[in-house]
């Protein structure tokens, strides 16, 4: 709905990675037989996510038609809530995973191991916190009821043990087994309100145990079949044992990671909360679609920053050549994507209902902060296979900090849309840091990193014929 028009996206996508990783015509066969492969990937991946995207789409129509603005709100509140502590449990594993694996593959069966372990134990921790804080402090949740939480908290470590799996797919290669569960997981969204709402003609309970339920299934079979490829992919004498000295320093690398994904994730997340908080869950519902539409905006760039990640760790290019050429391409699609996003964003109350009509200027206001974002998470990936110097995590602090006073500053009195300016306020903030940092350690020019060439621009628009 509120996006660029996807088809032509996609081959602009595949046609922008690839002159990103083939840096010119004379690199040879094998550059730019690595180039088409990887071009490959993020034309399956963002076709992946474009289906994800239809799925989380119907899947709120349908909940926002059966169970109204309120309803919707609620299940926005139960879902950010459970996503925040799975990212709060992960402690940064998921990227040291990625980051150890891709640069030395003898890691991958301890690895693995000592992470899927760490996301049981940690998870069902987090779960039995979050059903305890529901039933005695009730007002933190907007008074949505404690059961419900119990029931979402089951989903905890098997959401725990799927993200660590994924990226863990993602590092030994498999890209295909990547996208094919990520989809089976998102689908599951749609099929469940489907079945809870129409089919059964059910409630908010329901659809939650469904979605727990589902979690559950989910997690356990990428353990299995995480368990099967690690065995292909790994030396026949290694064993399935826990490494100590691994995990200390893979801990050490997802902190400083953790850091950041968690001061991201509160930035993106908790606005939503505090608006519930203080103005109850039917005005979170309306924000609620206001943050989905701006979350797929930046499907993207995060595509690009997923599959660029393990790519420059490997490389260890300290001049960010690669990921300079991805970044400028990035900010001329993400532009387009942006500039159609506004007048798209007035069907908005058409899909979900009048009563969703203020999500239409709350996606305007938060526009130029998602663009900005948009381009960081690109960036930013040149630190994360640098080993992650300690300046980005403290940028995102900074940037929480801030974020944290302006929204309890500005919803109390302005509601959803103070919500989305503090985080739009945020959102470029963020960006701004991380990309004078870029500059700065690769000396860069700015329009070396955002200003598309006019052979690349040609090359896209003939969707990627060179």
């Amino acid at each position: 709905m509120a996006a660029c028009p996807l088809p032509n996206l996609l081959d602009s996508g595949r046609s922008l990675i690839l002159s990103a990783v083939i840096t010119s015509a004379e690199q040879g066969p094998t550059s730019q037989s690595v180039g088409s492969r990887f071009s490959r990937h993020v034309a399956w991946t963002f076709g992946t996510r474009i289906l994800m995207i239809a799925n989380s789409v119907v899947a709120g129509i349908i909940v926002a038609r059966w169970l109204g603005v309120e309803g919707f709100g609620k299940l926005a509140v139960i879902n950010v809530s459970v996503t925040t502590l799975v990212q709060l449990g992960s402690l940064g594993l998921p990227s040291a995973n990625t980051y150890f694996i891709a640069k030395d593959s003898s890691h991958l069966r301890k690895a693995a191991l000592n992470s899927l372990l760490f996301a049981l134990i940690v998870g069902s921790v987090l779960a039995a916190i979050l059903a305890v804080l529901s039933q005695v402090r009730p007002a933190w949740f907007g008074f949505v009821s404690p059961d419900l939480f119990r029931v979402a908290a089951i989903s905890i470590p098997f959401q725990l043990l799927t993200l660590i799996g994924l990226n863990i797919f993602l590092a030994m290669g498999n890209i295909r087994e990547f996208n094919l569960l990520d989809l089976i997981g998102q689908s599951f969204v749609l099929i469940n309100a489907f079945v809870a709402l129409i089919v059964l003609q059910s409630a908010l309970g329901t659809l939650v145990t469904l979605n727990s339920v589902t979690s559950l299934l989910l997690g356990l079979v990428i353990v299995v079949w995480l368990r099967a490829s690690a065995n292909k992919h790994s030396d026949a004498n290694d064993t399935w044992r826990g490494d100590f000295t691994l995990l200390g320093q893979m801990m050490k690398y997802g902190i400083k990671s953790h850091l950041s994904i968690l001061a991201g994730t509160l930035i993106f997340r908790a606005d939503l909360l505090v608006v519930n908080h203080f103005r109850g869950a039917a005005e979170a519902g309306v924000y609620g679609v206001a943050s989905q539409m701006a979350t797929m905006l930046m499907l993207l760039p995060a595509v690009i920053a997923t599959l660029l990640f393990p790519r420059v760790t490997a490389e260890q290019d300290e001049t960010g050549k690669s990921t300079s050429l991805v970044a400028r391409h990035t900010a001329f699609i993400m532009l387009l994507c942006c500039l159609a996003a506004g007048p798209l964003s007035l069907l908005l109350p058409v899909f979900y209902g009048s009563a969703f009509s203020d999500s239409s200027m709350q996606l305007m206001i938060l526009l130029p902060g998602v663009y900005l974002v948009g381009l960081q998470s690109v960036l930013v990936q040149h630190f994360n296979a640098m080993g992650l110097p300690k300046t980005v995590p403290l940028f995102w602090i900074v940037t929480l900090f801030i974020n944290i006073v302006l929204v309890f500053v500005l919803v109390p009195r302005f509601g959803a849309r103070g919500a989305a300016t503090a985080s739009t306020i945020s959102y470029s903030l963020i960006s701004v840091l991380v990309t004078s940092y870029f500059l700065w350690s690769t000396r860069r020019s700015l329009a070396e990193v955002f200003v598309v060439r006019w052979s690349e621009l040609r090359t896209m628009l003939n969707f990627g014929r060179v």
